[in-house]
């Protein structure tokens, strides 16, 4: 597949772009920051500038034309509430309308766990991107794109242990950023995994096993 990937140099973003090209996928990195290209590029992607704020629905669509599939990793990473709506929010629908003017239909977003840090202090900065999250979610489902939505929870840079839980709903826990790499590596290239919802913490379940487990009993399978 030629994948486009917006987030590409972020946790777990660069460590999906290293899994694709290994498997022989060819990923294009866009990022807004030109000091990332170096970390994109050594992920076995290729940079290329893009802008989620400035950048047009039409001028995102002509640098997603040609691919198969957009996967969405960005985030304003607590940069304030404005870029959080900017980027998390807004910049989510112009993606999305984006690759459904460019032709592209594969179109995974990486949300977050509705039960994403429940047990700290209130904190209106979080709470607002919570929110902004989920109505990215919601816009994304009412598209006629072939969606699909992760969900992580709580993520970890320890290494990863390739077993996961994943289901339509499951109990919060943690998950570090590569075992989501590797579920996303495998999901997008399962076609009938299309249209869903998916929580993923740690687990005991391969990550191949638990991609299977989340497929229709018909369908088209992997390209």
């Amino acid at each position: 597949m030629k994948v486009f990937q917006i987030g590409a140099a972020g946790g777990v973003g660069r460590r999906l772009a290293r899994l694709l090209t290994e498997h022989g996928d060819a990923v294009t990195g866009m990022l807004r920051n030109p000091a990332q290209a170096d970390t994109v590029r050594a992920c076995g992607a290729a940079p290329l500038a893009g802008d989620l704020v400035d950048d047009s629905v039409q001028v995102l669509a002509a640098k997603m034309a040609g691919h198969d599939a957009v996967v969405f990793s960005a985030g304003a990473h607590g940069t304030g509430i404005e870029l959080t709506t900017a980027i998390d929010g807004a910049g989510l629908e112009k993606a999305a309308d984006a690759a459904a003017r460019a032709g592209v239909s594969r179109f995974v977003l990486v949300s977050v766990f509705p039960d994403a840090l429940r047990g700290q202090e209130p904190n209106e900065g979080f709470e607002h991107y919570i929110k902004v999250k989920k109505s990215a979610d919601v816009y994304l489902t009412h598209t006629d794109l072939d969606w699909l939505i992760v969900r992580p929870g709580s993520l970890l840079d320890q290494p990863g242990t390739g077993r996961v839980t994943a289901g339509p709903a499951i109990e919060y826990g943690d998950v570090p950023r590569e075992d989501v790499a590797a579920f996303i590596d495998a999901a997008l290239h399962e076609l009938a995994l299309s249209r869903v919802i998916v929580e993923l913490t740690t687990g005991e379940t391969p990550v191949a096993d638990a991609v299977a487990r989340l497929l229709p009993a018909t369908g088209p399978r992997a390209c």
